[in-house]
């Protein structure tokens, strides 16, 4: 319960004040998500205005990615 409590503490404020998902991801829960959508060799990952941007590759082949605020991952041109 104690847990729960501290958690809420820490996480309500940070919500109402709209921080992100993808910024309160750590780099290694970051590549993680984007690896379990089918991604891998993930790199170059940097922090922009838009969310989080990285390289990987998709079936073998290059990809730009954008995780935005909401956790969403999409694939840039």
């Amino acid at each position: 319960m104690r847990t729960r409590t501290i958690l809420l503490t820490l996480l309500f404020p940070a919500i109402a004040a709209g921080v992100s998902t993808a910024s309160a991801l750590t780099q290694d829960e970051l590549i993680d998500r984007i690896q379990a959508a089918g991604y891998t060799q993930v790199s170059e990952i940097k922090s922009t205005a838009e969310g989080t941007t990285a390289k990987a590759l998709k079936n073998g082949k290059p990809v730009r990615l954008l995780v935005d605020g909401a956790g969403q991952i999409r694939e840039q041109n």
